[in-house]
């Protein structure tokens, strides 16, 4: 579980960070999530985009995501997701 002030550092971070990945009419798929789980291995923090044509809830799809690849939800801010998880390998952010 991160902090307020930790998880406003990681906001101040992914402000100019591209979405890298897009969620669209397949929704959570298994291959959509073990990509995520890849990116987020690689990067610590990303952010994704929620198509209109996807049908899931920008808020409940950040849910799902985070609770299956053991990340925290950052920000959901209309249809963008940003997730946290720490790398196991290589850590690169580190928290305040």
């Amino acid at each position: 579980m991160i902090t307020s002030k930790q998880r406003a550092y990681l906001r101040s971070l992914a402000n100019d960070y591209p979405a890298i990945m897009q969620v669209g009419k397949g929704g959570l798929t298994e291959n959509l999530i073990k990509t995520v789980s890849d990116a987020l291995e690689a990067r610590e923090l990303i952010k994704l985009h929620i198509l209109e044509n996807s049908g899931e809830d920008p808020r409940s799809a950040a849910n799902a995501l985070a609770e299956q690849l053991g990340a925290e939800v950052v920000a959901v801010t209309g249809k963008k997701i940003v997730l946290f998880r720490a790398s196991v390998k290589k850590p690169t952010i580190e928290l305040p």
